[in-house]
């Protein structure tokens, strides 16, 4: 006779916490619009399985929303009067120092593990947000104050690049207020220093946001206008190529904390005469070229190059390194006298993030898709902040 063993009910298991994962996007900043791009495709594609997210939006008035106010904002209609009717099922809310973000009654908190800050440029990309975020003591995706800061300011960027011995091309520097009290004296030091083409930028500013390609005196002063009308710090700087030779334009996605890993090689063959705002989000006529057509040693110095670059501003999580780099000059015989040169160009702590950007698609080709990606920003902002709970702020 058999005997039959009576089964144990097995007690079900708890299914693990989701991590609560706030998306931070808007922003008081020209690429407001940007960054409402860059959300929608992170909330499209990160996993829901793995995390709760909650939207959080800023208008560019400064508000923060979150609930269906975010969502109302992300679908791109900003207008204050709309966001106002939308209160009415959501408040506004503040981050407060206990690390939560909280409605402004104060009768609902809601405590976030990870804050992904998808905004770009001012208020969002240079350190301002991320002070907050410190004070806050909050994980969050990206470099630090400092980090954020030095990639935001093309100016102290370019300084910390020649600190590093990094090769650059020549370059500027002008405040607004000295090219308001004194054009002609601007112009000349410009002249004195720099060939035609060069390039006019705000220092603090991205998405090309502001840039003008200058041929001629004559397109100087209405370049050095715009830029001032977005920073009071400019940037001028030597165009690349010389008549006729337009420099390619490369771009290294670097990713990690104290150790980074640099992506493939991508390159930019531009739909305009540069890769400018209206090239890079309202055009298709840019071709990007995954991995770009390189010398194995080409490919090996420029990743390097990435970073060394994010080292030298002391970036964490991401960024995107973009170079320039002179074609070579071929004599009438055919041969090589002058060998192609490679520039750093500059670094975007912040990248465009859309399934479809640069920064994701290198990282696609280098063989992390665009979700797991996502999965690898979350936990590298939440060992950054574990590591810097090592730290001790105060003596004991």
């Amino acid at each position: 006779m058999t005997k039959t063993t009576k089964q144990k009910k097995q007690t079900p298991q708890p299914s693990p916490k989701k991590l609560r994962v706030g998306i931070l996007f808007g922003g008081r900043s020209g690429e407001h619009e940007v960054s409402l791009l860059s959300a929608a495709s992170i909330l499209n594609s990160i996993d829901q399985g793995k995390y709760e997210v909650i939207p959080v939006g800023i208008t560019k008035q400064g508000q923060w929303l979150t609930s269906t106010a975010a969502q109302h904002l992300l679908a791109g209609n900003t207008k204050p009067a709309s966001i106002q009717k939308k209160r009415a099922a959501t408040n506004s809310i503040e981050l407060r120092a206990s690390a939560n973000l909280a409605q402004q009654n104060g009768s609902f908190a809601q405590s976030l593990d990870v804050i992904f800050p998808v905004l770009h440029g001012t208020f969002g990309e240079d350190g301002t947000i991320q002070g907050l975020f410190e004070l806050a003591d909050i994980a969050y995706v990206g470099s630090g104050v400092l980090g954020s800061a030095t990639g935001m300011d093309k100016s102290v960027m370019k300084q910390l690049f020649a600190a590093a011995g990094l090769p650059q091309t020549p370059h500027v520097n002008l405040l607004r207020s000295e090219w308001k009290a004194d054009a002609k004296r601007c112009i000349k030091r410009i002249e004195k220093k720099l060939d035609y083409p060069v390039f006019v930028k705000p220092a603090n500013l991205g998405s090309s946001v502001g840039i003008s390609k200058v041929h001629d005196r004559t397109e100087l002063a209405p370049a050095m206008d715009l830029a001032a009308s977005y920073d009071r710090k400019l940037i001028i700087e030597q165009g690349v190529g010389g008549p006729g030779a337009k420099p390619r334009e490369l771009e290294v996605a670097v990713l990690g904390n104290d150790s980074p890993e640099a992506s493939v090689v991508g390159e930019i063959v531009p739909g305009a005469e540069f890769y400018d705002y209206n090239a890079k989000y309202h055009s298709d006529a840019s071709i990007p070229i995954i991995p770009a057509k390189l010398s194995k040693s080409e490919s090996k110095q420029i990743r390097e190059m990435a970073i060394a670059a994010f080292r030298a501003c002391d970036c964490a999580g991401l960024a995107r390194v973009d170079f320039l780099m002179e074609p070579a000059v071929v004599n009438k015989k055919g041969r090589e006298s002058k060998p192609a040169r490679i520039y750093l160009n500059e670094i975007n702590t912040m990248p465009g993030f859309t399934s479809i950007s640069m920064y994701p698609k290198l990282w696609e080709a280098t063989g992390l898709p665009y979700r797991q990606l996502i999965d690898r920003l979350i936990a590298l902002a939440a060992d950054h902040h574990q590591e810097k709970q090592q730290t001790t702020f105060t003596r004991v």
